[in-house]
């Protein structure tokens, strides 16, 4: 089973979320996590996290945080309100190809990371980003509470995707 499921996150992305009821005909707001917010649409059908659902969904208005959607078979507020805080997947295939230097984020999750030495500085849990950059959440062995390594070109130099490993050079005393 956990091998099927890590297979589901592998060949899908998350691409947005179901963030509540807009309006009383079924319509929901959408938030959409692509560069391009409205390309959301170009990448369907979209699944929910488990793939048990599938959503077929035609974008309305631009709202606040996000846009209006219609999904098929969604007809009521009550509806639409379910949804809230559904994740929305795509095919990996259907999805843009990434210049050299740009990752998805479900592809860093769960890399080992070296520092230039060759020594493991913990894996990634998470990809977060607060506005300014991304930040790569770490989680090393035998330390309470969470890494935080900024994920810039001159702090991360390399990313090797087919090794499953990337190469840090932190400023010293960024992690102690």
């Amino acid at each position: 089973m956990a091998q099927e499921n890590d297979h589901m996150t592998k060949s899908r992305i998350c691409v947005g979320a179901i963030a509540g009821a807009y309006g009383v005909r079924g319509e929901v707001r959408l938030k959409s996590f692509c560069a391009d917010p409205g390309a959301i649409a170009d990448y369907g059908p979209l699944w929910s996290e488990d793939g048990a659902r599938e959503f077929k969904l035609t974008l309305g208005a631009q709202v606040a945080q996000g846009f209006s959607a219609r999904i098929g078979g969604v007809n009521t507020r009550e509806q639409a309100d379910a949804l809230r805080g559904v994740r929305l997947f795509a095919e990996r295939d259907k999805l843009p190809a990434l210049p050299d230097d740009e990752y998805y984020h479900a592809d860093l999750i769960g890399l080992e990371v070296f520092d230039t030495g060759g020594v493991s500085m913990g894996r990634v849990k998470a990809v977060l980003n607060h506005g300014a950059s991304d930040l790569l959440e770490l989680v090393v062995p035998g330390r309470k509470g969470a890494v935080l390594l900024p994920f810039t070109q001159a702090i991360v130099p390399t990313v090797d995707l087919a090794s499953r490993r990337i190469i840090a050079d932190p400023p010293e005393g960024l992690i102690e």
